[in-house]
């Protein structure tokens, strides 16, 4: 008996280390399934009282734009005087592997500006916006232009009033964007499949989702919530969701045929359901108003930031029951900030720089670790990858913090 305990603790204990020693990624916005979580174990709740070991920090410009990592290597984008940079960074010691830039207007209309994308991965290619909706196909591994557009001209629209800021999907061949339009190119090329009318900008990304044999892109923009073909380009339906000051800057979240949407000031949330045909609205209400940073929904619940960065003070991490609507609890005091959930907690980044660790749960608001990260303003999501987490700050510094390994 003591032998089978003794087979079962070592076997126990290996598996614990693969875990934390497996290689994972998070290739794009929103990780690699697109919904803001991370299944990776094997790191500890046990944070220190004087805060979590710095890896590594350097600075990479002003900006908005999180990370993508792949491979050993780390994608981010900032803006430094006058110019635009794309970095690719070693993941183990934050080092320049290489770097591009071009010139750009910061677009700093009531906040820093900077780039607000994040970059894309898909195998050895990374591709990119700017602010002023340069986009671009990189080769992963060396940097070199594959191809590049200049998406004001490209689809013949203005630049919106807070730049460009959609992160590029990747489905099967196409790479699809909203931005004014929305707009697929061929993944390899940059060859333009379709587009649709143009449309007042949005400022997240695109969801994607099926219906029987056809593939969806279900996007926010500041006019409504748009089921597009994305074969064909073809709007299928959409419902009315306008901004007072067109700022709808999140991304759609799709759970089987439900489709969950949020927004700022007194827009709100609302839930629709996809017939086939037609959006049909389940309910609409102000619980959850996502300023610009997605709520990550999580075994029925939504957790997000309900309320306004330039109301602080009274904006409310909150969780809600997505099918009713309904609040479970809010926690005042950590700011318009942004999360992530790994490994079932939610890892939250203040607006002023404090990392907080807790149990993603409708129970309650259950803390479970914190530990200071960034001084600043810091409303980019950070991002938990092989045992460390990446954060930034509006003006361009980056850590990377290295997490205990579990307790058995």
């Amino acid at each position: 008996m003591r032998s089978l305990q003794w087979i079962c603790t070592v076997v126990w204990i290996m598996l614990c280390s693969i875990s934390f020693a497996e290689d994972h990624s998070w290739p794009q916005w929103m990780g690699p399934r697109h919904d803001g979580i991370s299944h990776e174990t094997g790191w500890g709740t046990d944070w220190s009282a004087e805060g979590l070991p710095v890896a590594w920090k350097r600075e990479i410009g002003i900006g908005f734009s999180s990370f993508s990592i792949s491979d050993g290597r780390l994608f981010t984008m900032g803006h430094v005087d006058g110019e635009e940079f794309v970095y690719c960074l070693d993941e183990e010691t934050g080092k320049t592997k290489w770097s591009f830039h071009y010139p750009c207007q910061l677009v700093d209309n009531l906040h820093e500006g900077g780039p607000g994308s994040t970059p894309t991965i898909d195998g050895e290619f990374v591709y990119t916006v700017g602010r002023e909706g340069q986009l671009f196909c990189f080769e992963a591994a060396t940097g070199k232009v594959l191809w590049k557009k200049d998406l004001q001209a490209d689809l013949g629209i203005y630049l919106p009033e807070w730049g460009f800021s959609s992160s590029v999907c990747i489905l099967g061949g196409q790479l699809i964007l909203e931005g004014g339009r929305v707009v697929s190119y061929n993944k390899l090329t940059g060859e333009k499949n379709w587009q649709t009318p143009e449309h007042q900008a949005g400022y997240g990304s695109v969801a994607v989702m099926k219906s029987g044999e056809k593939t969806l892109i279900a996007t926010l923009d500041c006019d409504a919530l748009r089921i597009t073909n994305a074969e064909n380009g073809e709007e299928l339906a959409n419902a009315p969701w306008e901004s007072p000051y067109r700022t709808n800057s999140t991304t759609p979240i799709i759970d089987g045929d439900l489709i969950y949407i949020s927004s700022g000031y007194q827009v709100g949330c609302g839930l629709f359901r996809w017939t086939g045909t037609t959006l049909e609205k389940q309910y609409t209400n102000r619980k959850m108003r996502n300023h610009f940073n997605n709520s990550i929904l999580y075994k029925g619940y939504l957790y997000g930031f309900d309320g306004n960065s330039n109301l602080g003070r009274v904006v409310q991490l909150t969780c809600m029951n997505l099918e009713t609507g309904e609040v479970a609890w809010k926690q005042r005091g950590l700011g318009c900030g942004s999360l992530m959930i790994a490994d079932g907690k939610l890892l939250a980044l203040t607006e002023k720089g404090k990392l907080i660790l807790a149990e993603a749960t409708p129970d309650g608001f259950q803390e479970l670790a914190t530990s200071s990260f960034l001084t600043g303003r810091c409303w980019t999501v950070p991002v938990l990858v092989n045992g460390r987490i990446y954060g930034r700050n509006a003006s361009g510094a980056l850590i990377a913090v290295d997490l205990p390994k579990a307790k058995r």
